[in-house]
């Protein structure tokens, strides 16, 4: 595998500039947004939500997104529901923002959203002030916002996204609140919030803001996504000869743990930061293939690798080992994915063994291919497609249209880099 990557915009960071700007005053430019389906999803809540949202596309920066700003509780009752569809981050996010709103909002997803639980997030808005009806925890929500009061929170497990519904609740509550992770998560929250003109106390695991603090609209650029970036840097590491090099990518240092990891593994790894913009560094990663070795990763190293698990996996089926545990987080995404990766994995006849909360795979024996079933979760389809280069005979992976959810280019790179020419 040989060849160079250029990447459409970070998801998680698209769907934070989005809502912001939803909530600040004048206009804000968005390039390079995110083409996954996720990230569309919060532009039609959104726009269902009476914000003014433009969409364009060019060869040259991707898909920009302007939207016209309305100011903190400045959104407007849905004349229906608002719906999700696939989007975790865009209903747990989108509800700490209408907690604050006073109005009665509905949220609804697609069928493996609606499987998927929100208490975590439900408890703290809650707290604030805000009452929210569920199906047990789950979707669809009824949101019945009103003025919300700052609170200290303390995190159960570390989420990012719990984290950013409390802050995107108390930017617009009265007083400050207070998050404490019980583990250090992606921060591009905080950075956005201060790339729009909030200030934003960080001290450790704890970040503090004050509510009713004023956002304004700019010009911002989303760099590329890293943990769209994880499936090469996976496959370049694992498949002998392979050297791939990948532009554009964002480098954050709550992101990049994957990176460290498989350098612990044996690939060879270089990386270099080109520009920053908003607190958010980007460059290139250059990736070749090293002899594998063993890797183990627990409780204290999984929350900054949640997203690249899947990636990891594909890359100890090909030769490498991988024993994960403290992984229980893994069951609740768009699909149980450690059983959904497990079964996956041993369609295509890789020896892996499942754990409560974990897997253990050994990549001593070639894959055979066959038939795995991604269980409509994009990560798994990606995973399973890099894994299935290695395997004697071709592979099918159901679901793979999935992919669509967060990387829709994915396939073509995928053919681009196993044939060059």
């Amino acid at each position: 595998m040989t060849g160079t990557v250029g990447l459409a915009g970070d998801k998680s960071i698209s769907h934070r500039y989005a809502l912001l700007a939803a909530l600040a005053t004048g206009r804000s430019t968005i390039a390079q947004y995110s083409q996954g389906a996720d990230c569309g999803s919060t532009l039609d809540c959104l726009a269902a939500a009476g914000v003014e949202v433009r969409r364009t596309r060019s060869a040259n920066n991707g898909l920009t997104v302007e939207i016209q700003g309305r100011g903190l509780r400045g959104l407007r009752e849905a004349a229906s529901p608002l719906d999700a569809q696939n989007s975790g981050t865009t209903m747990r996010l989108l509800s700490g923002i209408l907690a604050a709103h006073p109005f009665t909002s509905v949220l609804v997803g697609d069928a493996s959203l609606t499987h998927r639980p929100m208490g975590r997030v439900i408890a703290p808005l809650e707290l604030m002030g805000a009452r929210i009806e569920s199906n047990d925890k789950r979707p669809p929500l009824t949101i019945h916002g009103s003025g919300l009061k700052g609170i200290n929170y303390k995190t159960e497990v570390p989420s990012a996204q719990i984290k950013s519904a409390v802050l995107l609740a108390g930017l617009q509550a009265d007083g400050t609140t207070v998050v404490e992770e019980s583990a250090a998560t992606r921060n591009h929250t905080e950075l956005a919030l201060r790339a729009f003109g909030a200030t934003v106390h960080v001290s450790g695991n704890t970040i503090a803001l004050a509510g009713g603090q004023p956002l304004s609209g700019g010009a911002f650029v989303v760099p590329g996504d890293i943990s769209s970036a994880a499936f090469w840097v996976a496959a370049a590491a694992a498949i002998p000869g392979s050297d791939v090099e990948i532009h554009n990518v964002g480098l954050n240092p709550t992101r990049i743990a994957l990176l460290d990891v498989l350098r612990r593994g044996g690939a060879l790894v270089d990386q270099s930061v080109d520009r920053e913009a908003g607190g958010e560094p980007s460059g290139r990663v250059r990736v070749r293939y090293g002899a594998p070795r063993s890797l183990i990763l627990g409780a204290d190293q999984v929350p900054y690798l949640i997203d690249e698990i899947p990636a990891l996996a594909a890359w100890a089926s090909l030769g490498g080992e991988l024993h994960v545990t403290g992984a229980g987080e893994l069951r609740v995404k768009e699909s149980d994915r450690i059983s959904a990766l497990v079964r996956g994995f041993q369609a295509l006849g890789a020896d892996v063994e499942e754990f409560s909360d974990g897997f253990h795979l050994r990549g001593s024996r070639r894959l055979r291919g066959g038939r795995a079933d991604a269980a409509g979760d994009h990560r798994l389809a990606m995973a399973f497609a890099i894994a299935a280069l290695g395997a004697d005979s071709p592979s099918i992976i159901t679901g793979a249209d999935s992919v669509a959810i967060s990387y829709p280019e994915f396939f073509s790179t995928l053919e681009s880099l196993c044939d060059p020419s």
